[in-house]
């Protein structure tokens, strides 16, 4: 496996199968697991496009797998980073931490994608995610 991302919160690994691993660690791991876990169910049952699918969940581990959404982006305009954020809340989520960090970019039909959900809020009011810590997130 590839190692994408190795924080406090999180390690991320892409397997050579090109699914994604997530284990949630550090300050409140499970409630950020069960809230992503809980967004990605949501989205996929709106059709939503541009997130990833979640594949596996082991709450046990608090490991998620999905299958990849491209590749992050080093440059986005600010103007079409807006954009998106504003069309996952079409689908009932705030993402809640809208940074360009969390834009892919899928290469198989040039769409920008949207990830890491653990901070994500359901527009219903049927979810409290926890907040993300200034500057600590990641």
């Amino acid at each position: 496996m590839h190692e994408v991302k190795d924080t406090a919160r999180a390690l991320v690994r892409i397997g050579y199968d090109g699914r994604v691993h997530k284990t949630f660690r550090g300050h409140e791991a499970k409630e950020r697991y069960e809230n992503e876990v809980l967004v990605l169910k949501h989205l996929e049952q709106q059709g939503c496009p541009f997130v990833p699918r979640l594949l596996e969940a082991d709450p046990a581990l608090l490991k998620i797998v999905t299958d990849n959404c491209g590749t992050r982006v080093d440059r986005i305009s600010e103007e079409k980073m807006k954009q998106l954020f504003a069309e996952l809340e079409q689908y009932g989520v705030r993402h809640d931490d809208a940074f360009m960090r969390n834009i892919t970019y899928r290469a198989s039909d040039g769409r920008f994608c949207i990830i890491d959900f653990e901070f994500a809020t359901l527009l219903d009011g049927s979810n409290h995610p926890p907040k993300p810590a200034e500057g600590n997130r990641g």
